[in-house]
C-alpha cells in the first residue's frame, strides 16, 4: 500500500516547525489570539450557510442510525478513554493524557465523514444529518464530558462558562450562517474551496498559536519522545476498536450496507476543525499545544485508514454479489 501524505498534513507539520523556530511574545500572541477568534467564527458561519435543510429533513427520520452514531461518539469513545487510563497515565505526560481524554469527548467530523460515506456508496443524507448534529451536540456535551472525566485538571475552564463561550464563538455564527442560507447558500456552494481553505487555515492558525506558547514555556523539553510513540499507538487502537465495534453493531441490529457505511464513518471520526477551536476555549496556558496533539494525530490516522476502508466498500459495491455470504466481514 502506498502511503500518501496530503498537503494539509505537511502544512500542519510546517505550522509546528514554525512555532518551534518563531515562538511569539505576549503582545503578538494576544493579537493572533483575537484574529483566530474571528477566523473561527467565520469558519462556522460558512459551515452553517452550507448545510442544506433538505439534507436535514432527509436524514433526520433515521433515528436508530443516529442513536448508534451518537452512542459511539459520546459514550463508547469516552469509556475507551477511561479504560486506557492505566496504560496512558504510565506512558503519557499529564498534558498528553488530558488531550487523549479531550479527543474521546469530541464530536464527529462533518466533511470527511460525508466524503468517505459518499465514496463508499453509503447513506449520504443520513451521514450529512448525523455528522452535522454531532457537531452541534458537541457544543454542549464535550465540555460536560470533559468535566466529568478530567475535572479541573489542566487548567480546564468551568463547563458552564465554557459552553457559553462555545455557543457564542461556534454555534451562534453557525446558526446565523444557516439562517442566511437562502441568500448566501448558492454563493457558498459555488465556492467550496473557500470553505476548505477557511477550515484548514483556521486550524493552522490555532495550532501555530498553541505550539508557539508551548515552545516558549519549555513544555516540549519535558515530553519524552516515547510518549508520542505511545500516543500514536493508542490513537490507532482507539480508531480500530470503534470501527470494528460499529461494523459488528450495525450488522447485529439489521442495518443494510448503505446504513452500515454511514454508521462506521460518522461514528468513528473525531473533528479536528471543531476540536482545535474548542480546546482554545476549554484550556488555558502553554499546555494547549500538547492537549491538541492527540487530536492532530488521530485526524491523520483516521484519514489514512478510512480512505482504505471506503475504497474497499466501493470495490465490494461494484463487484457482483454471488451470495449472502458476501456480507460477512473478511
Amino acid at each position: 500500500m502506498r502511503l500518501h501524505v496530503d498537503r494539509f498534513t505537511l502544512a500542519l507539520l510546517a505550522a509546528v516547525a514554525l512555532a518551534w523556530a518563531w515562538p511569539l511574545s505576549d503582545a503578538p500572541a494576544a493579537a493572533l489570539d483575537r484574529f483566530t477568534d474571528v477566523a473561527i467564527a467565520t469558519l462556522f458561519f460558512l459551515h452553517g450557510a452550507r448545510l442544506s435543510r433538505e439534507a436535514i429533513r432527509a436524514g433526520a427520520t433515521h433515528w436508530r442510525l443516529h442513536l448508534l452514531i451518537f452512542a459511539a461518539t459520546f459514550v463508547l469513545f469516552p469509556l475507551l478513554g477511561l479504560a486506557l487510563t492505566p496504560l496512558a497515565t504510565r506512558g503519557l505526560t499529564p498534558e498528553l493524557y488530558l488531550g487523549l481524554l479531550f479527543l474521546c469527548c469530541l464530536p464527529s467530523t462533518v466533511q470527511s465523514s460525508i466524503a468517505f460515506t459518499s465514496m463508499a456508496g453509503g447513506n449520504l443524507p443520513a451521514a450529512v444529518c448525523s455528522a452535522s448534529a454531532s457537531s452541534l451536540l458537541g457544543v454542549f456535551l464535550t465540555p460536560l464530558l470533559m468535566s466529568a472525566l478530567a475535572g479541573a485538571h489542566g487548567g480546564m475552564a468551568d463547563p458552564v462558562e465554557a459552553i457559553g463561550k462555545i455557543v457564542l464563538q461556534l454555534l451562534a455564527p453557525f446558526v446565523a450562517g444557516h439562517l442566511l442560507r437562502p441568500w448566501i447558500g448558492a454563493w457558498v456552494a459555488r465556492r467550496r474551496a473557500l470553505l476548505r481553505y477557511t477550515d484548514q487555515g483556521t486550524v493552522l492558525l490555532v495550532v501555530y498559536a498553541a505550539f508557539a506558547a508551548s515552545m516558549g514555556s519549555g513544555l516540549w523539553q519535558s515530553t519524552p519522545v516515547e510518549s508520542v510513540y505511545l500516543l500514536l499507538a493508542i490513537c490507532a487502537l482507539l480508531l480500530a476498536a470503534v470501527m470494528i465495534a460499529l461494523t459488528m453493531a450495525a450488522r447485529r441490529l439489521g442495518f443494510d450496507r448503505s446504513d452500515e457505511i454511514a454508521i462506521v464513518f460518522c461514528g468513528s471520526k473525531k473533528s479536528l476543525a471543531t476540536g482545535v477551536p474548542m480546546a482554545k476555549v476549554l484550556f488555558a496556558g502553554p499546555a494547549l499545544g500538547a492537549i491538541v496533539l492527540p487530536v492532530m494525530l488521530f485526524h491523520q490516522i483516521q484519514l489514512l485508514v478510512c480512505a482504505q476502508v471506503a475504497a474497499r466498500y466501493a470495490r465490494r459495491r461494484a463487484a457482483p454479489a454471488p451470495g449472502a455470504g458476501d456480507d460477512v466481514a473478511d
